[in-house]
């Protein structure tokens, strides 16, 4: 899909273009502190062309007789979202479709917390949008999560006004244009919000693939960590990870090979048996950073998606980071108290990692650089490696760290947050996915034996990976 030109403008003039444009017309309905969105378009001016009703359901007792009470008990939520976008939406077709049948329909709602007196809140909260395309034409939603970056009450109340103003602005302008109705999201905005999960729903997004919104957001530095699951639904953090234990495994999977899979399930079935660990509450996640994704250059979206879909398609929620560094990762998950993060390394990646610790950063600064990863509810899985030139495996037990620090590293050791992963299958600790790779590029024999069987199924069927397409058609 080809993008659009971007021209960033300030909210007043979206505001002011969406009012002057006479088949927009809905409603505003705002919850916390996001009071701010109708604002920019009172003020702006020719409201009247543009607004049906604003409203705002501040007390609980009194949202909870408009859109339903909550389970859970929290109001800044997905589903309080979704009930407000169904309610109001619901309600401007009942009334306005007679009167107005030349008229395309929006509902914008959000419920937000802003950060409070003691600080105690960071400030976030959930946007939407529901709106035709056409008049009398089916509905889409646009529905994302931000978190807010300034320090004072007002200055976040009025970062989620421009953002509100964006969101409106993008759906009736750039829904065509999905990458770039992502960018602008941002415009009047950079460094004080972060916008960490949206997703795009609807007939105006029939061919759009979620996933890429997930890569938008940290490729366009939206934010550093966002996630989709296994049915490659973007998804946020605070829906399903509030306080469970997390299991994490970096890697480039391109394609996922018979050592991945091996230490996915080995490394789980380690962590679940963790006497601190509530396994009907573990979460295993598989992440890609974005530097791995541009690691040849510009990100590739085909081969983003190639490893999207294995990954997929071997059941796995999938997090694409622009967190380089461990400890930047270790700090997403703690907004959402996290009871126990477990980080699945090979021993190569382990020494890489702690050479690096050891030779860039001074005396002073060292333990503190390792305080930073090894946190107390932080344990990391060490995979073997084979060693080159000998049959001798590499692992968390025998790797060889600096002397300066063995007293430093054997305290981790000892203490369990650096542990080896036992169970594992040594028979295939020869395989490479860029070795993998050569050969399913190179059409040479025998690859098909280094990756799980659905995985092999899925390159010949969809051609992942430059799969030779000659072949494909001849097999067929």
């Amino acid at each position: 899909m080809k993008q659009m030109k971007h021209q960033a403008l300030e909210p007043e003039q979206k505001a002011l273009e969406i009012n002057l444009d006479n088949a927009v017309y809905g409603t505003f309905a705002e919850i916390g502190a996001g009071q701010e969105v109708a604002r920019h378009f009172f003020q702006a001016g020719a409201a009247a062309g543009t607004i049906a009703k604003t409203m705002s359901a501040y007390d609980k007792v009194y949202s909870d007789e408009i859109y339903g009470p909550e389970p859970t008990g929290r109001y800044v939520c997905e589903a309080r979202l979704y009930k407000m976008l169904n309610h109001e939406y619901d309600l401007l077709e009942e009334r306005l479709t007679d009167e107005r049948p030349d008229t395309t329909f929006f509902a914008f709602a959000d419920t937000v917390a802003a950060i409070n007196y003691h600080r105690t809140i960071k400030g976030d909260g959930w946007l939407g949008i529901r709106f035709q395309v056409e008049p009398n034409g089916d509905y889409n939603d646009v529905v994302l999560h931000v978190k807010m970056l300034d320090n004072s009450n007002g200055l976040q109340q009025q970062a989620i006004g421009v953002l509100g103003v964006n969101l409106v602005y993008g759906a009736f302008r750039y829904q065509n244009d999905p990458e770039t109705f992502v960018k602008s999201l941002m415009d009047s905005l950079q460094g004080r919000v972060q916008v960490d999960m949206i997703r795009m729903t609807g007939p105006a997004f029939e061919h759009l693939d979620n996933r890429l919104l997930t890569l938008y957001l940290v490729k366009h530095g939206l934010c550093d960590v966002s996630m989709f699951d296994k049915k490659g639904q973007p998804v946020h953090a605070s829906e399903f990870l509030y306080r469970k234990s997390v299991l994490m495994l970096r890697g480039s999977f391109r394609p996922m090979t018979l050592v991945n899979e091996d230490m996915l399930k080995v490394s789980t079935n380690q962590f679940k048996s963790e006497s601190d660990v509530d396994a009907r509450k573990a979460k295993v996640l598989t992440e890609i950073t974005i530097d791995n994704l541009s690691a040849e250059g510009d990100v590739d979206t085909k081969d983003f998606l190639d490893r999207a879909d294995l990954l997929c398609a071997m059941g796995q929620t999938v997090v694409i980071s622009n967190c380089d560094v461990y400890s930047k990762l270790i700090d997403y998950l703690a907004d959402f108290k996290v009871n126990k993060v477990g980080i699945v390394v090979g021993a190569r990646v382990l020494l890489d990692l702690i050479n690096d610790k050891y030779y860039n950063y001074s005396d002073g600064r060292l333990l503190a650089a390792f305080g930073e990863l090894f946190r107390k509810n932080v344990k990391l899985y060490v995979y073997p490696i084979m060693q080159e030139g000998t049959a001798e495996l590499m692992t968390a037990q025998n790797m060889p760290i600096p002397d300066e620090i063995r007293f430093l590293y054997k305290h981790l050791t000892d203490g369990g947050q650096i542990t080896d992963i036992i169970g594992y299958n040594r028979k295939i600790l020869h395989i490479f996915s860029k070795t993998v790779l050569e050969m399913i590029g190179n059409d040479e024999p025998g690859w098909e034996k280094l990756v799980p069987s659905k995985v092999v199924r899925l390159i010949k069927n969809k051609s992942l990976f430059n799969y030779p397409t000659q072949k494909l058609e001849f097999e067929y």
